[in-house]
C-alpha cells in the first residue's frame, strides 16, 4: 500500500507533463469540388487576395497538394490558427527539383513586424534556412529600410546574424521527414530522423505564437501534420 501511495504522485507527474497535440492531419478526405480550393480542418490559404482566386491547394492521394498558381503574385500561403510558445512541428513533404517549402510560425498580434512573422525554417533538396524574422528582417524598422536600400552597414551586420543556412542533399519526388522542435530562443529541425541544423536567436524565443503558414514557392506536397507542445 506504502508502495502504491508512493508512485501515486509520480503517475500523476506523468500524465501532467505529457506533450498535449494542438493539431493532427493526415488528410485521409477529398477535395468535395475539385474547382473550389476548400482544403478543410481550419486551414485557409492566400489564393483569394494573392492569386486572382485562383485555385492553388488540393486534397486529393491523402495529402496536401500546393502549386503556387501563374498569375499570383506572392508564394503561396497555407495557414492554420494554432496557439503556443514552445512545440514540436511534424510533417512529410515532397519536393521536386526547383521547389521549396517553408513554415512560418506568427504571431498576428505582434506589431514590431510585417505580417506577423516571428521565425521560419525553410527546406529546399539542398539546403536548410532558420530564421529569427521578428529581429531579423520581419522586423518593420528593418524590413522598410531594406526595401528603401537604406540599410547602414551596422544593420547589415545585425541582420545576417538573425538567420543560418546549413547543406542538405535530399532526393526530390521522394517523401520525407520533417521535425521542426522550438524551445525556447532555439529552433532545432531534423530531416529522416536526423538533426539537420539547429540555430538559437532571441526573436525565436517570442512567448506567443498564434498561426503557422505553409510556404510554398513553386509547388510542394504535405502530409501526416502534427503539433505538440513541447517539454
Amino acid at each position: 500500500m506504502k508502495r502504491l501511495l508512493f508512485l501515486l504522485p509520480l503517475l500523476a507527474a506523468t500524465f501532467a507533463s505529457a506533450d498535449e497535440v494542438l493539431l493532427e492531419d493526415h488528410f485521409d478526405r477529398a477535395d468535395a469540388d475539385p474547382a473550389v480550393e476548400a482544403p478543410g480542418n481550419g486551414w485557409g490559404t492566400n489564393s483569394k487576395t494573392r492569386a486572382k482566386g485562383v485555385k492553388q491547394v488540393w486534397i486529393k492521394d491523402d495529402a496536401m497538394y500546393v502549386k503556387m498558381a501563374d498569375v499570383a503574385d506572392h508564394a503561396v500561403s497555407v495557414t492554420q490558427d494554432v496557439k503556443f510558445k514552445d512545440a514540436v512541428i511534424e510533417m512529410r513533404f515532397k519536393l521536386g527539383p526547383k521547389d521549396d517549402l517553408g513554415v512560418d510560425i506568427a504571431d498576428m498580434s505582434e506589431k514590431s513586424v510585417h505580417a506577423g512573422h516571428i521565425c521560419a525554417p525553410r527546406v529546399r533538396l539542398n539546403s536548410l534556412e532558420i530564421s529569427d524574422l521578428k529581429t531579423g528582417r520581419m522586423n518593420l524598422e528593418l524590413n522598410e529600410k531594406a526595401k528603401a536600400k537604406t540599410l547602414n552597414e551596422e544593420e547589415k551586420k545585425l541582420l545576417a546574424t538573425k538567420s543560418k543556412k546549413f547543406p542538405l542533399k535530399l532526393k526530390a519526388d521522394e517523401w520525407h521527414d520533417l521535425k521542426i522542435t522550438i524551445e525556447g530562443d532555439t529552433m532545432t529541425v531534423s530531416i529522416d530522423g536526423k538533426e539537420a541544423g539547429s540555430f538559437a536567436s532571441e526573436g525565436i524565443g517570442h512567448p506567443t505564437k498564434n498561426r503557422i503558414r505553409l510556404g510554398v514557392g513553386h509547388e510542394a506536397w504535405v502530409d501526416d501534420v502534427k503539433i505538440t507542445t513541447a517539454g
